[in-house]
């Protein structure tokens, strides 16, 4: 698994917990629709550190929360 696939995962699994759409998601974090939506299209697409930070400010989780969870927890992540 790539990690930007287990970002996508993690966020959509937030959302699901909090309730809310992914479109919703992104007018709280003020990102635009296609940040998230190119993680789905467009394979080498990585998410931005800065993106990450205003979903979690957004969602009212600390980045160390974002990442506390058992996808993150492996280091076999491809690089390629």
């Amino acid at each position: 698994m790539f990690l930007k696939d287990a970002i996508e995962i993690r966020i959509n699994n937030l959302c699901n917990e909090k309730n809310i759409t992914i479109n919703k998601l992104c007018t709280i974090c003020g990102i635009t629709q296609s940040t998230l939506a190119n993680l789905k299209v467009r394979p080498k697409t990585n998410i931005s550190t800065l993106t990450i930070l205003r979903i979690c400010r957004g969602l009212n989780i600390s980045i160390e929360d974002f990442f506390n969870d058992p996808l993150f927890q492996s280091n076999d992540f491809e690089d390629d």
